[in-house]
């Protein structure tokens, strides 16, 4: 049965748990602005020493969040918890695609996440042997159409995608991400390998969480919610995020069984 702690805050069950994992875009930020309640539970954690992870599935570099997060106004003590898809995706291209040739589906902003290996970078899809998806071009942002046209030749090579989140809502406007851009490749018959949420490897390259009992909080049940069932982690969803309008008209019963996730607990924003 999922309960809702709106009335006696994440601090009323903190202390059943040693690791806490914590999506950043939807609950301590909205691409725009910090939410004040969200770093005021950030800070508590903190000041009891409590393991935490800022995990995003951002498809950049854990020191390109971090920046961006600084330029927000999140103190230092607090950014240098964060982990990111990027970085996990870093880690396993340089070991197993460091030296083949890739093509990049996603805007000119991703640059730093290969800029290590930008020389095997190609411009024609044609010349490349795999396909790395950070996002969607700027000037095909909401067309998926034209993404099915371009995989049509190159179903075989294999896709990374760094974020497998299908949408984020940057302030009050909602956007695609690489999550649907390789769910279309999938859906051709291509092979896709993803990292971040709700996929293992993420979580594991980000802290030692052996023998630890472990919270993971997040607004999105395809990836927060569904990477803790996943993993046996016990789930809190903030239900302000992505699903705010589902659950408004449905009610939190109704659409975590939709997406076939279990709930443990809900906040509508994450407060202490």
């Amino acid at each position: 049965m999922t309960k809702n702690l709106d009335l006696i805050g994440l601090a009323s069950i903190v202390h059943d748990y040693d690791l806490f994992y914590i999506d950043l875009w939807g609950v301590i930020h909205n691409g725009i602005n910090l939410h004040d309640n969200a770093v005021n539970v950030l800070n508590n954690l903190a000041k009891m020493d409590k393991n935490f992870v800022l995990l995003t599935n951002a498809p950049r570099p854990n020191k390109t969040v971090k920046d961006f997060l600084s330029k927000m106004g999140l103190d230092q003590k607090l950014r240098d918890h964060v982990f990111t898809s990027g970085e996990a995706a870093l880690n396993y291209l340089g070991k197993n695609f460091s030296s083949k040739k890739f093509y990049h589906i996603g805007p000119p902003r991703d640059f730093d996440l290969f800029s290590l290996f930008k020389k095997n970078k190609c411009d024609d899809i044609k010349d490349s042997d795999y396909l790395l998806c950070t996002g969607l071009f700027d000037d095909y942002i909401n067309d998926l159409t034209y993404y099915k046209i371009l995989f049509k030749n190159h179903i075989k090579k294999k896709m990374i995608c760094t974020n497998p989140d299908l949408i984020v809502d940057r302030g009050s406007k909602r956007e695609l991400c690489a999550g649907s851009v390789a769910m279309v490749f999938e859906k051709m018959g291509g092979e896709v390998i993803y990292f971040g949420k709700p996929y293992s490897e993420v979580y594991n390259q980000s802290i030692d969480n052996s023998n630890k009992k472990i919270l993971a909080i997040g607004d999105n049940l395809n990836t927060d919610i569904k990477g803790a069932n996943l993993l046996n982690y016990n789930s809190l969803l903030i239900t302000n995020g992505i699903h705010r309008n589902e659950i408004m008209h449905k009610g939190i019963k109704k659409v975590a069984k939709e997406y076939e996730a279990i709930v443990n607990f809900t906040q509508s924003d994450l407060k202490w």
